[in-house]
Order: structure tokens, then sequence, then C-alpha cells
């Protein structure tokens, strides 16, 4: 009987590892392809600036304009009568106190004092005179000689010299005060303004009382003072601070131009002013320079406090949505996330306080927001400020 002949036959283990491997090569050109295909439909890391948040001591403050006013303003008028003689000033020129401006013809004066001090002469010399004669009164009713109504109306002789002694020295002092008055001097340290009187005419005085001929006006220009209002809706936060070490009025030149130049609150109201809803305050602004004048339109900060440990951002990293002020944040991977924040005032360098919502060291968008959304990647550039400084005064209108 002839044995069945075997049909399964082994295949080679050769084989096997031969499909192992292109099987294995095959699904990583898969891969690879659908790999390349992802990688080509992913969109590209959209550029962005970025700044991180810094932390540092900022000024709460109000922003608000006012005008400067003269410290002092002193209508320089003529004490006595006459003709102006000399004129020792220019227009406009800064004079110290002290300093000769007018002079008043003297000569009147001069002879009123000689004649004053010719009548004390005079009277010094009777007083001299009736006290010998007093003493040997005195030594005559001693030995019984004369009556005791001749010894006292001696004495009264005397004391009635005494007291013209005092009244021709009270007409010198006069007259020598008079004669002082034909010099006219500043009384303050300021600036001369206009003239109102030539040499040649002749004055009228207020002989030491006032009223007299105004011959110029003299404005003290430091320090000046710088005069403006604060809303009655920002009361509560000033009557808050008011008080404190750190309230300060800064002065500033419309167009920049002068450094801003710090001042002590003078003065502030103690009402609002019906129909203004506005409370004047005062503030004192060194002025060695003369730089800010009288009237002159100025840019007021009023500083109320220091915000210790501020996180403060570039003023264009806050945006505006239904949901409020936001920032794109850059995690470390590089993708954004939108935070919602609560922003404060703007300070110097265009810059803006975020009272919550950021923490210091992280990284926000500053330009570039319009092409974000939360989980973009972003190819992130240090951003850097343009321009001069720029204050502000209230957050909500930081630029989208």
């Amino acid at each position: 009987m002839k044995r069945a002949r075997r049909t399964n036959q082994t295949i080679p283990r050769w084989a096997y590892l031969l499909f192992v491997v292109l099987a294995a090569f095959v699904l990583y050109r898969i891969l690879q392809h659908r790999a390349s295909e992802a990688k080509a439909a992913q969109p590209p890391a959209r550029p962005v600036l970025v700044a991180k948040v810094i932390t540092k001591d900022v000024p709460l403050y109000l922003d608000e304009i006012g005008t400067c006013a003269a410290y002092e303003t002193v209508q320089v008028q003529a004490q006595v009568s006459g003709q102006i003689v000399a004129r020792n000033f220019q227009d406009g020129a800064d004079v110290k106190k002290g300093d000769l401006l007018f002079t008043i013809d003297p000569r009147p004066y001069q002879a009123a004092l000689d004649q004053a001090q010719g009548q004390l002469g005079q009277a010094k010399s009777k007083l001299v005179l009736d006290q010998i004669t007093l003493k040997r009164q005195q030594e005559l009713r001693a030995r019984n000689v004369i009556s005791p109504q001749d010894l006292d109306t001696a004495q009264a002789t005397v004391k009635s010299d005494e007291a013209m002694v005092k009244t021709a020295e009270g007409a010198v002092a006069a007259a020598q005060v008079n004669l002082d008055y034909c010099n006219i001097r500043s009384p303050i340290n300021g600036r001369a303004g206009l003239r109102l009187v030539d040499v040649g005419n002749v004055v009228t005085g207020g002989n030491g009382g006032g009223g007299g001929a105004v011959l110029l006006t003299i404005q003290g220009l430091d320090p000046i003072y710088t005069d403006f209002t604060v809303s009655e809706t920002d009361l509560p936060l000033v009557r808050r601070y008011l008080g404190g070490p750190n309230v300060k009025v800064e002065t500033r030149s419309p167009d920049g131009s002068m450094p801003p130049r710090m001042g002590d609150l003078y003065f502030i109201d103690t009402s609002v002013q019906p129909g203004a809803g506005t409370v004047k305050a005062r503030g004192v602004t060194p002025n060695p320079d003369h730089a800010l004048w009288p009237s002159e339109f100025v840019r007021v900060r009023f500083i109320l406090d220091n915000l210790k440990d501020a996180n403060l951002v570039p003023s264009q990293a806050v945006q505006i949505s239904q949901s409020g002020p936001f920032v794109f944040v850059v995690k470390p991977d590089n993708t954004v996330d939108l935070r919602q924040v609560k922003p404060g005032q703007r300070q110097e360098g265009d810059t803006i306080v975020i009272e919550s919502g950021l923490k210091a060291e992280e990284t926000v968008v500053v330009t570039g927001q319009l092409a974000l959304a939360p989980g973009t990647k972003v190819d992130p550039k240090p951003y850097n400020p343009p321009g001069p400084p720029n204050g502000g005064r209230v957050a909500a209108k930081a630029p989208m």
C-alpha cells in the first residue's frame, strides 16, 4: 500500500523575518506620511511682540489742568508826595527785596529833617539850662532862701522841657522816615511789571497809611502757586489720603518741555463749588528759574500715595471684550492663554497697573492680539516701547 504524499511544507524562518521587516517598513512610511500631512496642515506660529510683567513702586494720582499764580503780588505805592527824579529798574526785570526802584525829590524832606533836628537841639539846650536852674533852686530852698512855690515852678519847667525834647525827637524821627520814603525800594523778591509813572511825574503819597499813587506791581515767582480743581467724584479718594506723608502736587508744562516739578499741597477748599461740582486746591511749586509764569496753563498731577510692588505691563497689552479687560499670557510652550485682568492707572512709559489677574515675571502679548485665540502657537519677540513716556488718567481707556 502506497503512503500518502505530504502537501504541507514548513515555511523557512527567514521568510517570517523578511515579512516582519517589510511590514514594519510599510507601517513606518504610512505613519511618516500622515505626520507630514498633519504638520503641513498645522498653521504656522503667529509672530507677536511680548513683554514681561514688571513690579515696582508707582504713584496713585489724579491728573488735572491748572494755572499758576504769583506767590506774592505787591502794588508799590508812593508813601510821600513829590516829583519822581530817578528810576532804577527795567520793566519786567527781576528785582530783590531792598532794591531801589524810584527816587522822589528828597530836598523838601531833607529840609524838614534839618528843621526838626534844629528844634530838637533847641529843646535839649533849654532842658540843660533849666536843669541847672532847678539845681540852684534846690540849694536855695535848702537854706530857706526861696519859697516852696519857686522850687515847684523850677521842677515843672524841667519836666516841660523833657516833654519838649521827646516831641522834638519824634519830629526828627518822622522827618527821617519821610526822607527815607523818597527812596522807593522793592518789598519782596520778584519780577517787576510795567511801570505806571515816568521820571518827572508828581505823585501823591499815602503818608504811610496806603492810598498813595501806584507806581508798579511786583510779583513773587519763587515759589509759585499751582491752582487746580478736584472733581467731587474723586473726593472720597482724596479724603482717604489727605494729610498723608506722600501727598504731593507735581506741575508739568503742557508741551512737556519742562521737567516735572514736585511741590507740596498748600490748600484744599472746604466746599464744592455750586454748579461746577469741583473743589478748589492749591499747591506750592519751586520755581527758581522763573520758568513758570502767573496765569500760565499747566498739567497737574495730584499725587495721593505710593503703590508698593505694583504689577505693570505696556498699556497696549490690555484689550477690551464683552467680558471686560483681558490680556494674552504666553505659556512656556509658546501657546497663549486669555486672562481676565483688572487694570488700574496708567503710569510713565506708557505702562498700566494691573491690580489683579497677573503675576510678576509672566509674559504678555503687546502687539498682534487680533490674530490670537486661546491655545494659539506664537513666535514671541521682545517689545521695545517707542517714543517718550506718556501718562494718562483712566485705565479703562487702554488702546485695543
